[in-house]
């Protein structure tokens, strides 16, 4: 974010306008919150999120113990998200073996 801030301070600003109405009519408790958006920054693999969120979560009554459930809980979900994809993908494998199916990888 630091060059956004530099060099397109008006993007940055907007996603300020955007966290401050999140706080502003939220609907849910902080801690919940903080579950949500700590599931999020593990599967974005954001390393700052991951660690702002894990505070945050902490800050809001949260234990470690619930943090790794939900760590726990994203990873399984992830996982099962990742291996129906993959297998959608790759339905047709007989056909990709015999040559019959061409990828947009290739030139």
């Amino acid at each position: 974010m630091k060059m956004l801030e530099e060099f397109f301070p008006e993007f940055t600003g907007k996603l300020d306008e955007i966290d401050a109405m999140y706080r502003e009519k939220r609907t849910i408790d902080e801690k919940t919150y903080q579950f949500i958006c700590f599931a999020l920054s593990i599967k974005g693999r954001s390393a700052p999120c991951v660690r702002k969120h894990f505070k945050g979560a902490l800050e809001a009554g949260a234990t470690v113990k619930e943090l790794c459930y939900i760590m726990a809980l994203t990873m399984r979900e992830s996982a099962g998200a990742d291996d129906c994809w993959t297998h959608d993908v790759l339905a047709d494998w007989p056909e990709i073996i015999a040559g019959n199916v061409k990828c947009s990888c290739e030139k």
